[in-house]
């Protein structure tokens, strides 16, 4: 039986295979691979604002490839001159204290009368896929569209107190794009919180009234640290609570040595969901600005900052090259084996390995 040209039954000659592909897509992301990254032309981008040019440029210095760290540095050099100009805010508290939403409602104040806010909010990076899991752009979606703002969320990793290993990094990109308030936000589940303190000028306490110490998981370091302590949502029935742990906190830093800036902390009460207190924060922020920078304060605590942050790119630095040595990856996975079998320590593996590559 001879079939129609014309028939669904109809198989026609010489049809290649489908390889599920489309050619098109295929077409583009070879180009998009053999296309360099033009570290001067992101540059430029970065100095003129453009938020999209300062992510792409947070994004090569996220990069772990060793393929992109010359291209990172070189960025990083070039937009050194035009950074530090800026107040850099360290935000922590525990997970529930209202983090993002006080952030969102800060920025939005900060960003309506002019200020150029960037948001580094370093998300608690999930122990699976590594991934972020909190997804902070979502949770301020007002703030992530205004036109004088600009929201960066980074998975923490395993970096110390939750702070992504390139937060310095792109302190410096966003400030060369004219960001001139930096709000950088910590997961504050209780570990050492001394590494955003050591890259930021002004760090905020945020606590809830009616929970202890213990329960929230605050060490008494992370208060010594702090330059201002804000009870938030201190409104409704919280109010009166929230009065009560002013008055008590502000004892408590009675207590505590006073800071090399000549700085007294203060504590003071907001609720982020009805904007109140944010203008008494950002008074309070302008009036640190205005002492330490009259005494000197100020620029000692930036010049202890860059100090913290060459030991801390030279750690981070002899880290990288020790765990992506070929002959440390093979020699590690050997150690780990006999780890599991317990035909050695974790010390006389680590020893072993430290030696064999201080002969390299």
């Amino acid at each position: 039986m001879s079939l129609d040209k014309k028939s669904a039954l109809h198989e026609s000659e010489g049809t290649a295979p489908s390889s599920g592909v489309n050619a098109e897509v295929a077409k583009r992301i070879k180009e998009a691979r053999k296309k360099e990254i033009n570290v001067e032309e992101l540059y430029r981008e970065i100095l003129s604002g453009n938020k999209s040019a300062l992510s792409k440029g947070i994004t090569l210095i996220e990069n772990t490839n060793p393929v992109f760290e010359e291209k990172a540095s070189r960025l990083i050099e070039l937009c050194l001159p035009h950074a530090n100009k800026s107040i850099r805010i360290g935000i922590t508290g525990v997970p529930g204290v209202g983090k993002s939403t006080f952030i969102e409602a800060f920025g939005i104040y900060l960003a309506d009368n002019g200020k150029k806010v960037a948001v580094l909010a370093v998300d608690p990076s999930s122990t699976v896929s590594k991934g972020s899991i909190l997804g902070d752009k979502t949770r301020m979606e007002t703030l992530v569209n205004h036109k004088n703002a600009f929201i960066r969320p980074s998975p923490s990793g395993d970096s110390l107190g939750g702070v992504a290993r390139t937060t310095r990094e792109s302190i410096i990109l966003c400030e060369a794009a004219g960001f001139d308030t930096l709000l950088i936000e910590t997961v504050g589940v209780g570990q050492s919180e001394t590494t955003v303190h050591s890259m930021t000028d002004f760090f905020l306490l945020l606590k809830l009234a009616g929970a202890g110490d213990e329960l929230q998981g605050i060490k008494r370091g992370i208060i010594e640290m702090a330059d201002a302590i804000v009870i938030n949502k201190a409104d409704g029935e919280n109010r009166k609570p929230a009065e009560k742990a002013r008055a008590e906190f502000r004892r408590a830093l009675h207590l505590y040595p006073p800071k090399d800036s000549g700085w007294e902390p203060k504590v003071l009460l907001a609720s982020s969901l009805k904007k109140e207190g944010i203008t008494e924060v950002w008074d309070l922020i302008n009036e640190f600005q205005t002492l330490t920078k009259k005494n000197g304060g100020f620029d000692h605590k930036r010049h202890e900052q860059n100090k913290y942050w060459l030991l801390q790119t030279i750690n981070d630095h002899l880290k990288s090259r020790f765990y992506h040595h070929p002959v440390i990856k093979k020699s590690l996975k050997k150690e780990l084996l006999a780890l599991e079998k317990n035909e050695t320590t974790p010390f006389k593996a680590a020893a072993y390995l430290l030696e064999k590559y201080r002969k390299l």
